[in-house]
């Protein structure tokens, strides 16, 4: 029994070791204008993150159409207003999906996050730290567009994913997101995801095309992270409330998506990104006050 308890105790040990030394890279990723499959991204490319071996957590913080858990079937609990209320802990929210995948659900929290007082934003900030170390990372999915919320995630963040279609409304939307947050001096790092591509060319082509402009009157690089090609096995899945890099492993999507993935965790960690959790709750209320 003494034999088993230090071997316990050891494990924990090492497990405690593990969570202070990991670095934990959080990213928001957003799109110009609703209806692109940003969402959707956000949770299978969580997911693959998750199958190529990083600890991840899946915040949904778009305010007006949360929808992740609905995409993996699953109704929640609890979500960020019970945190904010005072009502759960943290922990009590972070709920469970497909393949373990750790997720907290949206809600009206987000815009009650605003108005809080500094001792309510206190409160807050010190259970959102909890989550420093836990996770490699954590995947903050915002609302589309320009509101003020979905801003301050971008700017809080630091490393943003935008998700484009192929549509010229889709890339406009793209841009002008992008122009208002540089337009702050916001130090972010912008990638680019192109979705629902009919092919690679054109995928490239949109990426290409939004790089151009961007470098030309933002002189700022925005290099593509990859291309998602326009795949019936998605909505498929969405119909049957599956995450298609689940539903379909074989799909064209799935393997898209893998490709970004293994891509995103060769690309070097900045310095911005180093301040993980700390450094996002330190923008995040520098900016709200």
């Amino acid at each position: 029994m003494n034999d088993q308890a230090e071997a316990l105790r050891h494990l924990i040990k090492q497990r405690e070791l593990q969570e202070e030394g990991r670095t934990t890279r959080v990213i928001t990723v957003t799109s110009g204008k609703g209806g692109v499959g940003k969402s959707n991204f956000s949770l299978n490319f969580a997911l693959t993150l998750q199958k190529l071996g990083k600890k991840v957590l899946v915040f949904d913080a778009d305010i007006g159409m949360a929808n992740i858990d609905v995409l993996m079937g699953i109704t929640s609990q609890y979500n960020l207003y019970h945190l904010l209320k005072q009502e759960k802990t943290i922990w009590d929210i972070v709920q469970e999906g497909p393949e373990g995948l750790h997720f907290i659900a949206g809600g009206s929290g987000f815009k009650d996050l605003l108005d809080l007082s500094p001792e309510q934003l206190d409160g807050f900030a010190e259970e959102i730290s909890k989550l420093h170390g836990k996770y490699d990372v954590i995947l903050f999915d915002t609302g589309a567009g320009l509101s003020k919320e979905t801003v301050k995630f971008i700017t809080a963040a630091q490393e943003t994913i935008v998700v484009t279609t192929p549509e010229p409304t889709s890339i406009t939307d793209a841009y002008a997101l992008i122009k208002m947050v540089k337009g702050m001096n916001a130090d972010v790092q912008f990638k680019l995801i192109v979705n629902r591509a009919s092919d690679y060319r054109e995928g490239k082509q949109t990426a290409d095309k939004i790089s151009l402009v961007a470098e030309r009157f933002l002189k700022s690089k925005l290099p593509s992270l990859g291309i998602v090609p326009d795949d019936p096995n998605v909505s498929k899945a969405v119909k049957r409330q599956v995450p298609f890099s689940v539903a379909f492993p074989g799909s064209e999507a799935t393997a898209a998506i893998e490709r970004i993935a293994k891509q995103y965790l060769e690309l070097p960690q900045s310095r911005a990104d180093s301040g993980g959790v700390k450094g996002f709750l330190h923008k995040m209320f520098r900016l709200s006050r």
